[in-house]
């Protein structure tokens, strides 16, 4: 006889049937049409995802921790004439831990160095930002110039004579001016 469990419904069920696993599976995914049912998408969508910073950096200092209070066992079984090395080894891991400097190449500054690099930082972000209207503004010349032909054109395209024939004048133009940038090119 094959091996049978309980779900959490309380069905019994076999192991390594097929056929069963796949009808759970669609029953879970909403059926066999095919898409998922809002019951399942809402089941889904409100498990948590798992990634939580805080949470993580938690369990980092966690296992750190154990890892500590585990070699301070493991020297604790082998003697206590190994003791007092490892235990030493151990506080001083975890002071150069807590007291590593976050930026190595700390210099004092002085007041007078602090205003000439926050001068220049303002003059640098000014003359960035007269950069960047220069390039907005260029842009928007050409897009309006752009824009202004194009309108020009679809005028021209558009006349008719009073009879409701479009007026040739400008289509053969304009044909005759896209051979001869194309000629140029």
């Amino acid at each position: 006889m094959k091996a049978r469990e309980r779900d959490e419904r309380g069905d019994e069920k076999k192991r390594g049937n097929w056929s069963y696993n796949k009808k759970k599976s669609e029953q879970r995914l909403g059926g066999k049409k095919g898409g998922l049912s809002l019951e399942a998408f809402s089941r889904v969508k409100s498990m948590p995802s798992g990634f939580n910073p805080s949470i993580i950096k938690k369990q980092r200092e966690f296992y750190k921790n154990a890892k500590l209070v585990s070699k301070y066992k493991k020297s604790q079984k082998h003697g206590s004439h190994h003791t007092d090395r490892l235990t030493t080894q151990i506080h001083k891991e975890v002071e150069n831990e807590e007291t590593k400097p976050k930026h190595n190449k700390k210099r004092r500054q002085t007041l007078e160095s602090l205003k000439e690099e926050s001068e220049r930082k303002r003059e640098e972000k000014v003359r960035e930002r007269l950069e960047r209207e220069a390039m907005i503004k260029a842009r928007n010349e050409e897009r309006e110039k752009a824009e202004g032909k194009r309108k020009v054109l679809k005028e021209n395209m558009f006349k008719k004579t009073r009879s409701g024939q479009p007026v040739m004048k400008y289509r053969i133009e304009h044909i005759l001016d896209r051979l001869l940038e194309s000629k140029n090119k």
